[in-house]
């Protein structure tokens, strides 16, 4: 017998659970440079290997879909969940390319699977709400991003094996997760009716992916690359190099708790618009100047920019009418997902022929392109 859902339980059950996803996330972006470094990656290789992590999610993000509206967001976010404590001590213990690049197949795909539950979960909960609730749960992933590059940043400071690091965290991430299980909204609540099939995306389902695709790249290119910039172009010591995406998941954080009420006064447009522009401005500024601090509070702008940008797209198409929220935002995540796994390789190829500064104001370019479609989200 389901116990009877809380509403607030409720609600703050799926922000911890996207907390716990934000730190996992996160953890990866410290650990970038000592596998560079250790395995003796250039810009290209290491472009290839970043490909794993998104492909990975895009592999399991359809299914995924499919296992919600089969089964509910629920059991999927706690199998999910679940394994993070295995996947994210192989990130640090993988002794080729190659086995990091199973590694981080692996992990991509449980942090697809966990993106498309906890989205859809919230949705429904947003659905049952008195009020915009979507961008807190995102603000509580950036917080968990946060707290995760800077736990990384912390223990590795004080000289804490990084295999250790990463298993302590895949460790308390796990137990977070699991324990939300009595207060989520139960399997029936919002899982489809009839057969899960997979349904190709069409209309304005392809739009909001590719402007979720920028986001996602926009996103993932200061997870992946903040790092190796500010250590091979700023000259940041190694264990402070992950402080540029601590401080961009600061801004990210600040932006999307704060999101719900900027959507109600800007409306989701503008907020869209204005963000996206923010967000290459601050690449601008994060490329264009020598100094690190400047290259740091630009990553701060993005982030701020960026804040709001994914729970934007992913409210717009959890709202479509012909289509099932779960499989509406599996569709927009695996497109999103897309910028994941091209996103690497790109930059990487880019920054090999060029430069990773030139590879990376091409994302500013994008945004900007984001900015001039914002007024989709308005259907």
């Amino acid at each position: 017998m389901e116990q009877q859902w809380s509403g607030a339980h409720g609600r703050q059950a799926v922000r911890w659970v996207f907390l716990g996803s934000g730190v996992a996330t996160a953890c990866w972006a410290p650990m970038v440079p000592y596998a560079k470094t250790r395995l003796a990656l250039g810009d290209a290789t290491l472009g290839l290997i970043l490909l794993a992590l998104g492909g990975g999610g895009m592999v399991l993000m359809p299914l995924s879909g499919m296992l919600v509206r089969r089964w509910g967001s629920r059991p999927v976010m706690m199998l999910s969940g679940a394994t993070l404590c295995i996947t994210l001590p192989t990130l640090a213990l993988a002794p080729s390319a190659m086995t990091l690049a199973l590694a981080l197949f692996a992990f991509g795909a449980l942090i697809g699977m966990l993106d498309v539950s906890m989205n859809a979960q919230a949705v429904a909960v947003e659905a049952r709400s008195p009020k915009p609730v979507m961008s807190s749960f995102h603000g509580f992933f950036s917080l968990g991003g946060l707290l995760g590059a800077g736990l990384m940043s912390a223990l590795l400071w004080v000289d804490v094996p990084l295999w250790l690091c990463a298993l302590m965290v895949g460790c308390g991430v796990t137990l977070l997760v699991l324990g939300q299980w009595r207060r989520l909204l139960p399997s029936a609540a919002d899982k489809g009716r009839g057969d899960a099939h997979f349904a190709l995306p069409r209309g304005v389902v392809i739009i909001l992916g590719i402007l979720c695709f920028i986001a996602f790249l926009a996103e993932g290119a200061i997870l992946d690359w903040s790092a190796v910039f500010l250590r091979f172009s700023r000259d940041v010591s190694v264990s402070l190099a992950g402080l540029g995406f601590a401080l961009f998941s600061l801004t990210m954080t600040v932006g999307r708790l704060s999101g719900d009420w900027l959507t109600s006064q800007l409306g989701p447009v503008r907020l869209l618009r204005w963000g996206a522009l923010l967000a290459a401005a601050g690449y601008v500024l994060a490329l264009a100047t020598p100094w690190a601090a400047l290259s740091l509070i630009g990553f701060m702008l993005v982030g701020l920019g960026l804040a709001n940008l994914v729970p934007i797209l992913f409210s717009a198409a959890g709202r479509l009418p012909d289509m099932a929220p779960s499989m509406a935002i599996a569709a927009v995540s695996t497109l999103g997902y897309a910028g994941l796994l091209a996103g690497p390789a790109g930059i990487g190829g880019v920054a090999e022929l060029t430069s990773l500064a030139t590879a990376l104001a091409l994302i500013a370019v994008a945004l900007v392109i984001v900015a001039l479609s914002a007024a989709v989200v308005r259907r």
